[in-house]
């Protein structure tokens, strides 16, 4: 029993040592490869990050691209070093084929996402810190990811949508910047020229406000108690509600000191006497 079991193990000794022998030479090259195509890889998708950084390319687009090239680089190596060993690939391209059919049934949502993630990076229908509106979300966008996409408000809420609710939507995109629009009365008696020009002048004398596109002043409406005045005008988007409330609290404030009378509803009720 002992001498069928040292039979064995020196059956075994001797195939590492016949591999090792006739092998060696051929693992270690492919070792060499594989560390020398790492090592080429990484240094070829920096130096891809810094020419596409250097000519002003969007960030996103410039990431994916250079992981990009890592990825096939490495990929390459990786052939040649199984080639190195004798190895065919064709059974691991196979199986590869297979296993990815088999994941792509099992997460097809999430695969729609990276698809509609390579679109937007493609496409660039927004890049980082652009305000857009998607799905009834608005905020700046913080990140461009394969999978999703992430938007910031001004209350620093984190809103995270997959690629695939955005791709296809309508999207609204305001740059960096957002539209505030607000509304006041003034009475009939009151000039509308006059309360234009105030209204116009104290906007433009608040910090945030945008000089361009231009402050809008003018009638909106002619409604039963007074004239209504209507304002637009564009601010950053993380002050977006912060401007709005100082920029309303100006306009009261400025038509209050001008004498420019803001009006309420009123009702005339009539009391007609019973005949008898």
């Amino acid at each position: 029993m002992i001498d069928q079991e040292l039979a064995q193990l020196e059956s075994v000794y001797q195939t590492i040592v016949d591999f090792l022998v006739q092998y060696s030479f051929q693992l270690v090259g492919a070792v060499i490869i594989l560390l020398l195509g790492l090592w080429f890889a990484s240094k070829v998708a920096k130096w891809v990050f810094r020419v596409l950084e250097h000519k002003g390319l969007d960030i996103t687009l410039t990431n994916f691209i250079a992981n990009l090239v890592k990825l096939l680089l490495i990929s390459i190596t990786v052939i040649i070093a199984l080639g190195k060993l004798g190895i065919s690939i064709t059974p691991f391209v196979a199986a590869l084929g297979a296993l990815s059919l088999g994941a792509g049934l099992a997460i097809q949502g999430t695969l729609s996402n990276y698809g509609a993630g390579l679109a937007i990076i493609l496409t660039r229908p927004f890049v980082i810190k652009n305000t857009i509106t998607v799905k009834g979300y608005t905020g700046v966008v913080a990140e461009i990811n394969l999978a999703t996409t992430v938007l910031v408000n001004e209350d620093n809420e984190r809103v995270t949508i997959p690629n695939r609710h955005i791709v296809g939507e309508i999207i609204k995109n305001t740059e960096q910047n957002s539209l505030i629009e607000g509304e006041v009365a003034i009475a009939y008696g009151c000039q509308p020229e006059q309360a234009i020009e105030l209204i116009e002048s104290t906007l433009a004398a608040i910090e945030e406000v945008q000089s361009s596109p231009s402050i809008k002043v003018g009638i909106a409406a002619f409604a039963d108690s007074g004239i209504n005045i209507s304002y637009r005008f564009w601010v950053p988007t993380p002050v977006y509600h912060q401007s709005k409330f100082a920029a309303n609290l100006a306009v009261f404030n400025a038509l209050q000191q001008a004498g420019i009378s803001i009006p309420f509803p009123q009702r005339e009720v009539r009391l007609l006497a019973e005949q008898g």
